[in-house]
C-alpha cells in the first residue's frame, strides 16, 4: 500500500499542467468562438467576439512570445500561461475582435504541423510566420466585410503586428504594449543570442511611418525598455505607464 501511494505521489507532482485548457475554458465562459485558420505553413488558433459578423474595422490583437524561458531555454510549448494579448482583447468594446494565438500556441495533436523550435525561438519573427499570420488576418477581414483594421500586439506580437502592418495598406492604427519593435537592439541589450533568421520592425521605419501608432512601454519595465519603440515611429505617440 505504501508503494502504490508513493507512485500515486510521484505520478501526480509529474503531472502536466497544459495552459491551453485553461484557456479555452475561459473563451467557452466569455462566449467567443475558436477559429482554426489553415495559413501554411501552419494551422493558426484564434478566438472571435460574439456578436457583430460585418463590421467597418476590426481589431486583431496577436499574442505575445508565449510561456517564459527557463534558464535561458525555451520550452517545449510556446502556449502562454497568462494570454495577456486574449484579456486586452476580452475588454474591448469594439464589435468585430479577433484574437490572433502565434504559430504552435493553443495547438493540438491535429494542428501542430511544421511546429518546431525555431518558430518560438530564434525564427520567431521569420518571412514564414509574418506571412502566416498576415493570411489569418486577411481570412478575418474578409469574412467581416471590414474595410480596414486596427492591430494590436503585446510584447513579441508588438513585432509581428508591425510586421504585418508593413506589408499592408489598410491598417487604421497599429499599437503596441511592451512590443520588441527593433530585437536586434533587444538582444544586444540582454546579451542573449540574436533572432537568427527573425524580420525586424526597425528595418521597416519607411514603410511604417505612414501609419497611425500608439505604443505603450512600461517605465520600469527591464524586459522591453522605453526606448524600445523609438526605432519604428516617426511621428508617433509614446505613452509611458508606471
Amino acid at each position: 500500500a505504501l508503494f502504490l501511494l508513493s507512485i500515486t505521489t510521484f505520478l501526480a507532482s509529474c503531472a502536466y499542467y497544459y495552459p491551453g485548457e485553461a484557456i479555452r475554458d475561459l473563451v467557452r465562459d466569455r462566449g467567443w468562438r475558436e477559429v482554426q485558420f489553415d495559413a501554411p505553413p501552419f494551422v493558426l488558433t484564434g478566438f472571435v467576439k460574439p456578436g457583430a459578423n460585418t463590421t467597418d474595422t476590426v481589431h486583431v490583437y496577436i499574442e505575445g512570445d508565449g510561456r517564459a524561458w527557463i534558464r535561458r531555454l525555451p520550452p517545449d510549448d510556446p502556449t502562454p500561461t497568462d494570454p495577456v494579448a486574449l484579456r486586452l482583447a476580452m475588454s474591448d468594446r469594439a464589435p468585430g475582435v479577433l484574437y490572433l494565438a502565434r504559430p504552435c500556441q493553443l495547438t493540438t495533436r491535429a494542428t501542430k504541423k511544421a511546429c518546431a523550435l525555431p518558430y518560438w525561438s530564434t525564427r520567431r519573427f521569420s518571412e514564414e510566420v509574418d506571412s502566416s499570420m498576415n493570411s489569418a488576418v486577411d481570412r478575418f477581414k474578409k469574412e467581416s466585410r471590414a474595410r480596414q483594421i486596427v492591430i494590436i500586439g503585446y510584447s513579441g506580437g508588438g513585432a509581428v503586428a508591425a510586421l504585418i502592418a508593413a506589408r499592408r495598406d489598410d491598417v487604421a492604427l497599429l499599437i503596441t504594449v511592451t512590443g520588441t519593435l527593433d530585437h536586434r537592439a533587444w538582444t544586444s541589450h540582454h546579451q542573449v543570442s540574436p533572432l537568427t533568421g527573425s524580420l525586424n520592425p526597425a528595418d521597416q521605419a519607411a514603410r511604417l511611418a505612414a501609419i497611425s501608432q500608439i505604443h505603450f512601454v512600461g517605465a520600469d519595465d527591464e524586459v522591453v525598455p522605453p526606448w524600445s519603440p523609438s526605432p519604428i515611429c516617426a511621428p508617433y505617440q509614446l505613452l509611458t505607464t508606471p
